[in-house]
């Protein structure tokens, strides 16, 4: 919390808004917060009045932003202007929304990067499943790739919302999203194993209700999850992170034929267009597949093997 938005009590009235009028998720509400919090000290740093702010000057702003921040922070400062730009509309301080003149960014977003099954595999085995600990990572990183859990929803997830006999999940995503997502067969067994031996020895008597806890008892924090990832990454020798799970869920899934609509479905996206980025990665792994087994043919296509 920064000093401005402490003093500030438009700021202040923007948060209860967001919260309150717009229903965003806590988190989209902090970010944007953060982004008007930003803009508001740029104007007094400017010795700018809100109330008398130009278009000209708001794009003076942007202007700054992009020598010091890179196409997706600018993207996401613009789309919390907009937000902000309706705020100030409402409360009489704008006449207009003059954020909405601002035109975002393209994004040129990188390739997610995937693990091989083979891989996968490869970072599971290392984990030492002999401790009641060892088992509870085994069934969290399962269950993370077989459902294509975030990392947030893996923590907090609860044992009430695991169907084992119908091997679906119940998952809480962004915005408070729900969607039933099933799990496979190796998931199944480790987290039976964990649900059945591990898990009570942790909990002893307690009433806790969130699936995976730590050695306390207490709820698996997603900082637990990522730490305990990263020792996984250093024994297997694996370079990934655990988004990457996810990743390779929805990569594997549409290389085996499943339709793009239900891989958004388990993925919880709101827009196709975030799924879509899968089915280019599957591309340029068929391509790297093609050229490796058809070496001769791609010479001869470049004229290379011509007579």
């Amino acid at each position: 919390m920064t000093a401005v938005e402490l003093e500030d009590p438009l700021l202040s009235g923007y948060r209860n808004d967001l919260l309150m009028a717009d229903s965003k998720a806590s988190l989209t509400a902090e970010t944007y917060l953060i982004s008007a919090t930003q803009f508001v000290s740029w104007c007094d740093d400017k010795k700018l009045c809100l109330q008398e702010l130009t278009v000209q000057q708001l794009m003076l702003y942007f202007v700054d932003r992009h020598t010091n921040a890179d196409e997706l922070t600018v993207a996401k400062d613009i789309s919390a202007l907009r937000s902000f730009g309706a705020f100030l509309v409402r409360k009489g301080v704008w006449k207009e929304n003059f954020a909405l003149l601002l035109e975002r960014p393209k994004i040129h977003r990188a390739l997610p990067r995937v693990l091989s099954v083979e891989q996968v595999e490869k970072l599971l085995s290392v984990i030492d499943v002999s401790t009641p600990l060892g088992v509870r990572d085994r069934a969290l990183f399962e269950l993370i790739y077989s459902s294509g859990l975030r990392i947030s929803e893996a923590s907090n997830l609860l044992l009430q919302n695991v169907h084992m006999d119908e091997r679906i999940l119940w998952v809480t995503g962004k915005g408070d999203k729900e969607r039933l997502v099933p799990f496979g067969d190796e998931a199944f067994r480790w987290l039976s194993s964990w649900i059945n031996d591990a898990r009570p020895v942790l909990v002893k008597n307690r009433a806790v209700p969130w699936l995976f806890v730590n050695y306390q008892g207490k709820q698996l924090s997603r900082k637990g999850i990522w730490k305990k990832f990263q020792e996984l990454e250093a024994l297997s020798g694996v370079s990934a992170k655990v988004h990457t799970l996810r990743h390779s869920f929805a990569t594997h899934l549409l290389a085996g034929g499943a339709d793009l609509r239900s891989v958004q479905e388990l993925l919880g996206h709101s827009d196709l267009a975030t799924t879509q980025i899968y089915t280019h990665i599957t591309n340029d792994e068929l391509q790297m597949y093609h050229d490796e087994y058809f070496p001769e043919r791609e010479k001869k296509e470049n004229g290379e093997l011509k007579k």
